[in-house]
């Protein structure tokens, strides 16, 4: 018997919907191996709303790490906490959301613990009572599969991969107190915490991704895309590609690609995005992906299940406008 731990991530005071995702896997690997999937909630003295939920969505049991040093994410001591957590239990894995935090703290954990890490993970089996997990490397080329010789297995999932699903598990709330959480004694000084600008959801997270590279022709012209991701939704979110980053006509926190954000939508338009295998790194494993450019040859086009010859900037209007007739007639 194998238990499996998700190490979730609360937001604005309640728990992000990617880390829902991380719960259920956990909730069906566990089942898997023989034992119970536990939640770890880790915040500041204020606490976090909607815990009753994670039972629904697998959690036997949700440990709460309560701390005024954890109110917002810190690299050191949120590492600690997930240590200590994991030495109170006999967990045979440790899921976390291949997030921009679950990204930085996954490896610092597998370091302490001195484990293997598979990242960015898209599949996972349980085979002759072991994990077998999937992810993509090269770029996103190739799938490799991956078995684990030592425990707990460190995975972080990608987002989008692997929907929520209900168990009804108990979700008995313990109270996990952790010695050390002291910030003057860590090696990491927070300066600050600042959000990100905008009100779109995190291109990450989102179930529809807009994006826009080169051939939108500058940045005068995002409102088009804007336009079209308000058509879509509030599961719409914006991004972008890296040259547009690097122009600095779009904020980094939307770059799409090797060098940004991994995403993996339901659906995705590429506008005006040539296709460069370092894009493609970051949302080949999207389901449907929509591409329009003027270039009949560009390499968008071969992983695109539906593409548009044309100028992105009269084809994307007559989108939104045909989006906004199809939700009307409904």
């Amino acid at each position: 018997m194998g238990d499996v731990l998700a190490v979730l991530e609360p937001r604005g005071g309640r728990i992000r919907g990617g880390s829902l995702e991380v719960l259920s896997a956990a909730a069906e690997t566990a089942r898997g191996l023989g034992g119970e999937a536990h939640a770890l909630v880790m915040a500041g003295e204020g606490g976090v709303e909607g815990l009753e939920e994670l039972g629904r969505f697998g959690a036997s049991r949700i440990l709460l790490a309560l701390a005024e040093p954890l109110a917002h994410y810190h690299p050191e001591g949120y590492a600690r906490v997930v240590v200590h957590a994991v030495g109170q239990g006999s967990y045979q894995a440790v899921l976390f959301p291949a997030t921009s935090q679950g990204k930085d703290l996954a490896p610092r954990v597998a370091a302490l613990l001195d484990v293997p890490l598979a990242s960015d993970v898209t599949g996972i089996e349980v085979e002759n009572g072991g994990l077998v997990v999937r992810r993509p490397v090269f770029s996103g080329k190739l799938v490799a599969t991956v078995g684990f010789l030592a425990s707990p297995a460190l995975l972080s999932l990608r987002p989008n991969v692997f929907p929520p699903k209900e168990f009804g598990a108990s979700g008995e709330v313990q109270a996990l107190e952790v010695p050390g959480l002291d910030p003057a004694g860590w090696a990491i000084r927070r300066k600050g915490f600042e959000a990100s600008p905008g009100t779109s959801k995190d291109v990450a997270e989102a179930s529809i991704v807009v994006s826009g590279g080169r051939g939108m022709k500058g940045p005068e012209n995002w409102h088009l895309l804007e336009d079209l991701r308000q058509a879509l939704g509030e599961e719409a979110a914006l991004g972008a590609s890296r040259a547009v980053v690097d122009a600095g006509w779009r904020p980094h926190h939307e770059q799409v690609g090797q060098t940004g954000k991994t995403v993996a939508p339901k659906l995705y338009f590429a506008l005006g995005i040539s296709g460069a295998i370092q894009h493609l790194a970051g949302m080949r494993t999207s389901q449907v992906i929509v591409a329009v450019n003027k270039d009949p040859e560009a390499p968008i086009f071969q992983v695109a299940n539906y593409g548009i010859v044309g100028d992105v900037l009269e084809v994307v209007p007559r989108l939104a406008e045909e989006i906004r007739k199809l939700k009307a007639s409904d």
